[in-house]
């Protein structure tokens, strides 16, 4: 019987890592030669702690716009189940000192100067889930995780 594929984060030990980080995780390849990138972008340590859904999904909808703006060839950003962080999706290559910039001025952002008409899809025609966003809260996890510093590596600590 064929071995399963797996996920590379299934195969990543998530003792070792020191978050928040960003981690370059793969390409991928398309028939034409385009190339699409994968990131992780771990806010909180996983296993140790895990950001509320309402605050989480808050963070998502504000980098759809604010990590579009700052990535060139952006794609998408989605959370993790775990509540952890994101994977970033981009066309082409970034270095992920690049990434983790991007992602410090978009936390930066959402710390230190949004409000409520800055949270972008929160009506029930645009958000699947428009009543669980917590404007509050992701300002409060973007203090603490900037607080920690954005590291460019997930197991040495380089923030940028």
């Amino acid at each position: 019987m064929a071995e399963k594929p797996q996920p590379e984060s299934f195969q990543l030990d998530h003792t070792k890592v020191k978050a928040p980080y960003v981690r370059f995780i793969d390409t991928e390849h398309g028939p034409n030669g385009d190339v699409i990138s994968n990131y992780d972008l771990r806010l909180v340590q996983p296993n140790a702690n895990a950001i509320p859904t309402g605050g989480l999904h808050t963070i998502e909808h504000m980098l759809a716009v604010l990590m579009r703006e700052r990535i060139t060839g952006y794609i998408d950003c989605s959370p993790f189940g775990c509540r952890t962080g994101f994977h970033l999706l981009t066309w082409g290559e970034h270095s992920t000192e690049e990434v983790a910039k991007a992602l410090k001025e978009s936390l930066e952002f959402i710390a230190n100067e949004a409000t409520w008409d800055d949270v972008p899809a929160t009506t029930i025609e645009s958000c699947g889930n428009y009543r669980d966003h917590s404007l509050f809260t992701a300002k409060q996890w973007s203090r603490d995780i900037l607080a920690e510093g954005i590291s460019s590596d997930p197991f040495v600590r380089k923030t940028v």
